[in-house]
């Protein structure tokens, strides 16, 4: 079969993403060959690309996809010809419209997931069932702020919590991004101006501050970040969309209460057959019953990654976006 594959020979701005036209071989001892139906867009891809993130060169980009098995090879019983099936643990390469994968890591998709949906939720969705379930463990009740709302992950963390019963106040840097967070179950929304997310953290909690704070923003949010936690709070910082986080000091986690943070990788939550079965499967069954869901707001074609990329990075996106092969 040929494919056009995405392929980055040095790391760069978004014009570094080029594409080969490759023909496929056949599926080793337990790969398949899967042609994609959608592709998943994520930050880390442009940490990939831009060499925050290093990666071997030359290579692919991407880890999220959805398709259909074209071919199996050797001893694969899990999946057969033309099952519907989902991948983020397949490493780089998602952005083409077919790949040789193995086969342990597909995630079959039940019939109420569309391919849509599975490329734009696989990775977002395992990073908030891994974050908020094991990472912080949050519970009815707890007061969680959520920044970047209305971000495509923002947005299943604000539906994922809300389901489970937490006050989810959400910050976003515009009104209509404010209304988007809201409409995906964010009690309270806000700005990121430090009194006005102050106040509304206050708002949320009589005063006490958040029980959990996620932060996916990095440099720009961190400070806020810490001051708008409780005592003995947990700031989850997991992505660095505004840079990372440099120059932590641990005196700054006293003086601001006690505080809990870790810096967790999703990849490190589903290293584990059991742990990845069990991850995908909650979110299977949270999309499939209508409580986690993609708010598409981009789809772009497959070869037009690179305009992707700098909608991302220029925080020009609402919701998810992704890649048509």
């Amino acid at each position: 079969m040929q494919a056009v594959q995405s392929v980055i020979r040095q790391t760069g701005g978004p014009d570094a993403i080029g594409f080969d036209q490759v023909e496929l071989g056949k599926p080793g001892p337990g790969q398949v060959l899967m042609r994609h139906e959608a592709v998943g867009v994520n930050f880390i891809d442009t940490y990939h690309r831009s060499g925050l993130y290093e990666v071997p060169l030359p290579g692919g980009l991407g880890l999220e996809a959805s398709g259909v098995v074209e071919e199996v090879g050797e001893g694969v019983g899990n999946v057969r010809p033309g099952d519907r099936v989902a991948t983020f643990k397949s490493g780089l390469g998602a952005y083409s419209s077919a790949r040789i994968v193995d086969a342990e890591w597909l995630v079959p998709l039940p019939g109420a997931v569309d391919f849509e949906q599975a490329a734009a939720l696989m990775l977002k969705g395992c990073t908030a069932e891994a974050l908020i379930e094991r990472c912080a463990g949050v519970k009815r009740g707890d007061v969680v702020l959520v920044h970047a709302g209305a971000g495509a992950t923002g947005q299943i963390m604000i539906r994922w919590l809300a389901h489970i019963g937490a006050i989810v106040v959400a910050s976003a840097g515009s009104r209509d991004k404010q209304a988007t967070a809201r409409a995906a179950g964010a009690s309270l929304v806000c700005g990121y101006a430090e009194d006005e997310l102050l106040n509304t953290v206050r708002q949320a909690s009589e005063g006490k501050g958040a029980d959990v704070i996620f932060d996916g923003v990095g440099a720009d949010t961190w400070e806020v970040s810490l001051k708008a936690a409780k005592c003995r709070g947990l700031v989850v910082s997991f992505g660095n969309a505004s840079g990372p986080v440099t120059g932590v000091s641990l005196g700054a986690l006293s003086a601001h209460g006690s505080l809990f943070t870790t810096r967790p990788t999703m990849m490190h939550y589903y290293a584990k057959r059991d742990e990845f079965r069990a991850g995908t499967s909650r979110l299977m069954q949270m999309i499939a019953d209508g409580i986690v869901q993609a708010d598409i707001g981009t789809r772009l074609p497959l070869q037009d990654a690179a305009k992707a990329h700098r909608m991302l990075e220029d925080r020009k996106t609402v919701g998810a976006t992704i890649l048509k092969p």
